[in-house]
């Protein structure tokens, strides 16, 4: 098994043609890419994936093409979704089948009491042995797990690897210093408040991709213990975050189009819902492109 370790994990898009059908090729140019970066890893199939537009063949193609391009070079995290235990236990054991490293899971769709919820995540976690978390993603997924029941599900289960908290560092804080030496913190956020998420006490963040050279240099001059080149690595990059993550459909729609830009992979189609792109936003796109130049792959 690969081991699970600390650092940037980008979350891969899904790109389709003009008449709405995924593109797998975008896929293998988004690993290269991460690989180039010595990123720590890849996830796929959360909300950067689109998942909840992709039914379960083009899910089981995305994992398949992931791992088989990655080859073993690093960890693959895969986003579980399912609106019932034994659905989500399906999911995950095909994507364990298919080369996933990890497993992260998402909250039905359907809002239940936390206690509910708690149990729902225990039982999938206990059913299996591999690294598993949670995104708990309230303003995103609309409801998730306070503090104290995400302490429980480590206390309960040590195969529960990975907390993904989207959220703002102020309140993730308590949380990473309670999970600190049972369970890896990471944040999403496309890597807002980069710098003092890892002060906080995050292992990793877990962005899109389109900013992934950035990423992985702020993450590793910050560990190097360059802390005031890693404030000025972040602070360069700040303007380009702020304007792509303002929302999921925001972050689909520019973020997207800036990895585009930047991997020169054609933008194609799209599949509803989707936000569609302003003339002004393309423009701000365009001059971030220019500003941080190809993605090496």
């Amino acid at each position: 098994m690969i081991e699970l370790n600390p650092g940037i994990y980008p979350m891969l898009y899904s790109f389709f043609d003009l008449y709405g059908k995924l593109r797998l090729d975008p896929f293998s140019q988004q690993v290269d890419a991460a690989i180039a970066a010595k990123s720590a890893g890849i996830a796929v199939l959360g909300l950067g994936t689109e998942a909840n537009k992709l039914d379960e063949d083009e899910c089981t193609a995305v994992i398949t093409t992931v791992s088989k391009r990655l080859n073993g070079r690093a960890p693959l995290i895969v986003t579980i979704r399912g609106e019932t235990p034994d659905a989500q236990l399906t999911a995950a054991k095909r994507a364990l089948d298919l080369g996933a490293t990890a497993l992260l899971l998402q909250p039905p769709t359907e809002p239940i009491s936390e206690t509910e919820l708690l149990k729902f995540f225990s039982k999938i976690i206990n059913a299996l042995d591999c690294p598993v978390g949670v995104q708990n993603a309230p303003q995103f997924l609309g409801y998730g797990l306070n503090d104290s029941n995400l302490i429980a599900l480590a206390q309960k289960h040590p195969n529960f690897s990975i907390a993904k908290l989207e959220c703002s560092a102020l309140a993730l804080e308590p949380s990473a210093s309670a999970l600190k030496g049972t369970t890896m913190v990471f944040n999403g956020r496309c890597g807002l408040e980069f710098t003092d998420n890892l002060r906080a006490g995050v292992q990793g963040l877990i962005p899109g991709i389109e900013t992934i050279d950035r990423t992985t240099a702020i993450y590793n001059a910050f560990i190097a213990g360059e802390l005031e080149h890693a404030d000025e690595l972040y602070a360069d990059l700040l303007p380009v975050l702020t304007f792509i993550m303002q929302g999921i459909p925001q972050f689909l729609t520019y973020g997207k189009t800036l990895l585009a830009h930047r991997l020169g992979i054609e933008i194609g189609g799209s599949r509803d819902p989707w936000l569609k792109p302003t003339a002004f936003g393309l423009d701000c796109i365009s001059r971030y492109a220019t500003q941080l130049g190809p993605l090496p792959i």
